[in-house]
C-alpha cells in the first residue's frame, strides 16, 4: 500500500526477528527506521545459517531489514548512550527486544526516556513479558511454540507434539507489536499521548491460537490432535494422495459441499449411502469415507484435481513447496515480493523480500533499499545527532 508512515522515524533497538519484522512492517508502510547495532558483530541474525559466504547478510537477516538504516553504538559508552538519547528525541517509535531489565540498567527504559520524548511509542517485546514469575526465562521461537501449549496441536494424534516448520511465533510477535504500535500511534493522533506497550511473544502466540484456546475456555477440554485432519474432524477434511504421488489437502466441512463434491466426482451414491449421509456418520465411518476419496483421487494428478475441484467451488489445494507457492502466477499484482538490489551478495545482487502482504485501493508502493551493512550509516546518523 501506499507509504502511510511517512515522516515517521523509528528507533530499533530490536535484533534478530520478532522486534525486526515489527519495524520492517513499519519500514513497508513508510516510516524511516534507524537500527541501533552493537559493536560486537551487530545483529546476529546477519550471521544466521549454516553458509558463511552470506555473513553480514544472511538471508533472514535480509528478510526483516531491508530499507533500515544501520548506526553502531556502544551503549555501555557514555558518549554512544547520549547520542542514543537523542536518537530516541528524535523518534516516533522506539522498538527494543534485550531481556527484561537491561533497558533499565542502561537508563533508556520507558520511564526514563518519556521526559525526553513525551509523546513517544515505546514497544518492549520479550519472550513472556516485563511482569511475572517467567518474566526472566529466556525464550526463542521453539520454545515458546512449546510452553504455549502450540506444539501440541500439531502432529498425528498418536506422534510427538509437532513444531511448526518455520519461526511463526516470532512472525505473528512481530505483527502483534506492529498492530499495537499503528494503534499507539493512531491513539497519540487524537489526544497527543504516548504509550508503553509490553509485548510477550507468549501472549500473542495464545492470542493467534484463539480459534484452539477458547474451545478449552469454554469446555474445558483441549482440541485434540488431528493431525492433516482438519480440526471439524470430517474425513472430507484431509491430504491425499493423487495419481502423480503429489498430495491434495481437502476442505470439505459443511453438508453441502459434500453433496457438492459427491456429484462432481461422479459419486451420486454417496449421498444415498448411510455410512455418509451426513456429518456425524461421516466422522464415525471417517476410515471408509477416506478409502473411498484415496481411490477416487489416485487416478488423476493432483493439479487437474485442484483446478477442478477449485473451480467448482470446493476448498481443494495441491500441497505446494515454498518455491512453488511464490512463483504461482498473479503475484506481481498481489505487491507480494519486493525487488532488491544488494550490491556485493554471493550469487547475485538482484533478490526479492515478502510485501506486507497488503492490497489496498490507493496502489502500492513498495520500492526498498537493500539492508544495511553493519555500520553502513553510522557516519551519517552520528554527525546529525552531534549538531
Amino acid at each position: 500500500m501506499k507509504r502511510a508512515l511517512v515522516g515517521l522515524r523509528v528507533a530499533d533497538f530490536s535484533h534478530v526477528m520478532a522486534g525486526p519484522y515489527a519495524t520492517h512492517l513499519l519500514r513497508l508502510l513508510g516510516a524511516e527506521v534507524i537500527k541501533i547495532e552493537s559493536p560486537e558483530g551487530g545483529d546476529a541474525m546477519r550471521y544466521y545459517g549454516a553458509d558463511r559466504r552470506y555473513d553480514g547478510m544472511a538471508p533472514a537477516f535480509i528478510a526483516v531489514n531491508a530499507g533500515k538504516k544501520s548506526v553502531v553504538l556502544d551503549l555501555k559508552q557514555a558518549e554512544d548512550l547520549g547520542r542514543a538519547r537523542r536518537l530516541i528525541e528524535r523518534s516516533d517509535v522506539l522498538v527494543e527486544n534485550f531481556r527484561p531489565g537491561v533497558v533499565q540498567r542502561l537508563g533508556l527504559d520507558y520511564a526514563a526516556v518519556k521526559p525526553l520524548k513525551p509523546d513517544i511509542v515505546y514497544c518492549s517485546v520479550s519472550g513472556y513479558g516485563q511482569s511475572g514469575p517467567r518474566r526472566d526465562w529466556p525464550a526463542i521461537d521453539n520454545i515458546v511454540q512449546a510452553t504455549s501449549g502450540m506444539m501440541s496441536l500439531g502432529g498425528d494424534p498418536d506422534g510427538p507434539p509437532t513444531r511448526v516448520g518455520f519461526p511463526v511465533v516470532d512472525t505473528l510477535t512481530g505483527q502483534t507489536a506492529a498492530l499495537a504500535i499503528l494503534a499507539a500511534l493512531f491513539r497519540r493522533e487524537r489526544n497527543g499521548e504516548g504509550e508503553y506497550l509490553d509485548i510477550a511473544m507468549f501472549d500473542a502466540t495464545v492470542a493467534f491460537m484463539t480459534s484452539a484456546v477458547v474451545p478449552y475456555l469454554v469446555t474445558g477440554r483441549a482440541l485434540e490432535r488431528t493431525g492433516n485432519t482438519g480440526y471439524s474432524g470430517q474425513p472430507t477434511s484431509a491430504v491425499f494422495r493423487a495419481g502423480d504421488g503429489r498430495y491434495l489437502s481437502l476442505g470439505v466441512v459443511q453438508q453441502r459441499q459434500f453433496e457438492l463434491l459427491a456429484r462432481v466426482l461422479g459419486r451420486d451414491h454417496w449421498l444415498e449411502d448411510p455410512r455418509f449421509s451426513d456429518p456425524d456418520r461421516r466422522r464415525a465411518n471417517a476410515k471408509d469415507m477416506q478409502a473411498e476419496l484415496d481411490a477416487v483421487f489416485a487416478s488423476r494428478d493432483a493439479a487437474v484435481w485442484e483446478a477442478e475441484l477449485s473451480g467448482a467451488g470446493i476448498p481443494c489445494g495441491l500441497v505446494r513447496s515454498v518455491g512453488e507457492a511464490v512463483s504461482l502466477p498473479g503475484l506481481d499484482e498481489r505487491a507480494l515480493r519486493v525487488p532488491l538490489t544488494i550490491p556485493g551478495l554471493p550469487g547475485t545482487e538482484q533478490v526479492e523480500v515478502v510485501g506486507p502482504g497488503i492490497v489496498a485501493s490507493g496502489g502500492s508502493d513498495e520500492s526498498l533499499g537493500p539492508p544495511p551493512r553493519l555500520g553502513e550509516h553510522t557516519a551519517e546518523i552520528v554527525e546529525w545527532l552531534d549538531r
